[in-house]
């Protein structure tokens, strides 16, 4: 973070003669983190409120405290009273990012959020210095602190978006004013809270609200919802496909290999090129044209941000390939709803191996359509070769069920420690295993306890002499 004068950063929070121009070196919500000349934000939480730390914020420097609430031993000449901390967060956050000039690219959408922000990242790296929405830091606390982190230096700024209610993309959209939007897809991710997919649509499209006039909007030409959605005149859309030629930018001759995707990629105004990203999945290769549009649009030459988007890998917990002593293991866990399963089960469909084993754990956060699409699912599981199906959580059962019937062999977990154990004796060299489910089943837990007794396995083997 650059110093910022606290009568900039605090504006529409405090009046400017009561905080004047000393400079504020940071934003915390960590008491721990305090250094002198911060800004400490209490946060009320379950296990701990950061009010109880706001008097050692100020004994340990910190030049202002942002509360809730006035808090006994506290000063008033250093407190600042907001009734919501990530009110609090989301202005500062604009305030600081209207003192600099960044390229910002703002990414929403149901599916492929993240994938899509770091191949737009990647890719704009060849420009000049980027910064990008780290984890999951998506959300009225995290987007401010990615905010953060611009500095003068900084020429792109790559920032995720996600949401559980209509008006927070809004918000978030305001709060970060990106010159080009993205929107993935429309999914049923959060349906529970917004009761259907055209409202999902609606609340996607609110990143329109903080962008300026003639702002390209990236969107997915192959969905439905945003196909027929009513845009908004002063923003200018570009389309992608792997469908239809009336695309902007669309994709043909797609092709999973071992390592990742080929496809030719045919763009309007530029020509076309053969292209091959590291991530599997006819799903990632829409996030990588959506961020090949993106990255066009900020003015990067096709060849180069080609170029930059062939050395993306994928990270973390998305769509992780692992190897266990000749077992391959497919580790996606980090979220999981109707239209990533799908994605994940098609490309598996394709995955060169002897026999695919599919561990699915619940999907959460779908309300009244929680039963019927684990039921789907189910029906799904039976049209994509899967050899056997492992589930894990009381919605998975659904799945299982209903795959069953269709003649899948199936087997339901209790817990981690039976799901490895079940594949440590089914699955061998050749193979390959996928774990998919929603980032609150933790099934990574699997993955590690499958690959420990791997591990085990191998270690209690004779040692043969050649």
């Amino acid at each position: 973070m650059e110093h910022i004068a606290a009568n900039i950063l605090l504006a529409g929070l405090a009046p400017a003669e009561r905080t004047g121009e000393q400079a504020v070196t940071l934003v915390t919500t960590d008491s721990r983190a305090v250094v002198p000349g911060c800004v400490f934000v209490a946060f009320p939480g379950e296990h701990f409120d950061g009010h109880n730390f706001a008097a050692k914020a100020l004994e340990d420097g910190a030049a202002w405290v942002v509360l809730n609430h006035s808090v006994e031993g506290v000063p008033a000449e250093k407190t600042i009273l907001c009734p919501d901390s990530y009110q609090a967060m989301m202005q500062m956050g604009a305030n600081y990012r209207a003192q600099f000039s960044p390229k910002v690219v703002g990414v929403t959408g149901s599916v492929g959020k993240t994938t899509t922000k770091e191949f737009c990242a990647t890719a704009l790296e060849a420009l000049g210095k980027t910064i990008k929405t780290e984890g999951n830091q998506n959300n009225e606390l995290g987007l401010p602190r990615t905010l953060f982190q611009i500095d003068a230096g900084t020429q792109y700024a790559v920032i995720e978006m996600g949401m559980n209610h209509a008006g927070e993309i809004s918000r978030l959209s305001r709060c970060a004013k990106p010159d080009i939007g993205i929107i993935t897809c429309i999914g049923m991710s959060h349906i529970g809270n917004l009761g259907s997919q055209e409202n999902i649509c609606k609340a996607k499209l609110e990143i329109c609200e903080g962008m300026p006039e003639g702002a390209p909007l990236i969107l997915n030409y192959d969905d439905p919802f945003l196909r027929k959605a009513k845009l908004p005149g002063h923003v200018r859309p570009v389309w992608f496909s792997m469908a239809s030629q009336e695309a902007d930018v669309y994709a043909s001759a797609i092709r999973q290999e071992a390592d990742g995707m080929s496809f030719l990629l045919d763009d309007a105004e530029n020509g076309c090129f053969m292209v091959h990203i590291g991530a599997l999945g006819r799903h990632n290769v829409a996030n990588a044209l959506a961020a090949y549009c993106a990255a066009i649009q900020a003015g990067l030459d096709p060849r180069d941000a080609l170029k930059q988007m062939k050395a993306f890998r994928q990270t973390g917990m998305r769509q992780q390939i692992l190897d266990s002593h000749g077992v391959k293991i497919i580790k996606d866990c980090y979220n999981a709803n109707p239209n990533s399963m799908k994605a994940a089960l098609e490309m598996f469909k394709d995955f060169p191996c002897k026999r695919r084993f599919a561990v699915l754990a619940d999907m959460l956060e779908l309300g009244d359509q929680g039963r019927p699409a684990h039921e789907d699912l189910g029906r799904l599981v039976a049209q994509c070769d899967i050899d056997v199906l492992v589930t894990y959580g009381e919605l998975a059962h659904r799945t299982a069920t209903v795959a069953a019937a269709k003649g899948v062999k199936t087997v339901h977990a209790n817990n981690y420690d039976e799901i490895a154990g079940l594949l440590a004796k089914a699955a061998g060299p050749g193979d390959a295993i996928l774990f998919k489910g929603s980032r609150g089943m933790a099934l990574e837990n699997a993955v590690d306890r499958f690959c420990a007794l791997q591990d085990a396995a191998a270690k209690d083997q004779p040692e043969t002499n050649g």
